[in-house]
C-alpha cells in the first residue's frame, strides 16, 4: 500500500506545473520602476501585489537611487520573494549614458536582494517576450495582452511598468517549471 501511494504522490507532483514559490519580478528605471509578485503554487501563478517606484525627477541621481533602494528594501522586506527575476540591461550605442543609469539601478536593485538573502536571475528583454509570446521581437502591447490573459486579470495592470514586471516574474516561473532557470 505504502508503494502505491507513494506512486500516487509522484503522478500528483509530476502534474504541477509550478512549484511553490513567490516571485519578486522587477522591470528597473530610475524615473519609475515597476513590480510585479506573484506566487506560483501547483496551477498557475496569481498576482499577489503589482506596482510602482517613482522618483522625483527633480532630485539629485544620489538621492533617487536612494528612494529605490528603501522602496525596493520595503518589498522585499513586506512579501519576503523566494526569488527576484529581474529585466537584464539593455544598451544600444546610440544611448550609453540609459545603460549606465540602468546598471545603477540595477545594482541597487542586487544590493538589497543580497541583504535580505535572496537570489536573483536575470531576463533579456526578448527571453521574456519569447516565454509569454513565443516572439522575442512582440510588441509592447503584446506582452501586456498575454500579462492579462496568462493571469487571468480582468484588465492590462497598470502602469506599463508593473505589467512588465510582471512579465519578468511570468518568465522566470515558466523558466522554474521547464527547468531552463540559469543563476546569474
Amino acid at each position: 500500500m505504502k508503494v502505491f501511494q507513494e506512486i500516487l504522490i509522484d503522478i500528483e507532483t509530476a502534474g504541477a506545473i509550478y512549484s511553490d514559490m513567490r516571485v519578486l519580478g522587477i522591470d528597473p528605471g530610475l524615473q519609475i520602476t515597476g513590480y510585479g509578485l506573484l506566487d506560483a503554487g501547483s496551477d498557475s501563478p496569481s498576482v499577489v501585489e503589482a506596482g510602482v517606484v517613482r522618483t522625483d525627477p527633480r532630485a539629485e541621481f544620489a538621492r533617487r537611487l536612494c528612494e529605490v533602494a528603501r522602496e525596493i528594501s520595503e518589498i522585499i522586506a513586506q512579501y519576503q520573494p523566494d526569488v527576484i527575476a529581474v529585466e537584464e540591461l539593455y544598451s544600444h550605442y546610440s544611448h550609453p549614458i540609459t545603460a549606465v543609469i540602468m546598471g545603477h539601478v540595477r545594482g541597487v536593485i542586487y544590493l538589497k536582494a543580497a541583504e535580505a538573502h535572496t537570489p536573483v536571475v536575470s531576463y533579456s528583454a526578448t527571453r521574456i517576450k519569447k516565454s509569454l509570446t513565443g516572439n522575442g521581437r512582440a510588441s509592447k502591447s503584446q506582452m501586456q495582452r498575454m500579462v492579462r490573459t496568462s493571469l487571468g486579470l480582468a484588465s492590462i495592470p497598470e502602469p506599463p511598468d508593473a505589467a512588465d514586471a510582471l512579465a519578468v516574474a511570468l518568465c522566470h516561473c515558466r523558466a522554474k517549471a521547464h527547468h531552463e532557470v540559469v543563476p546569474v
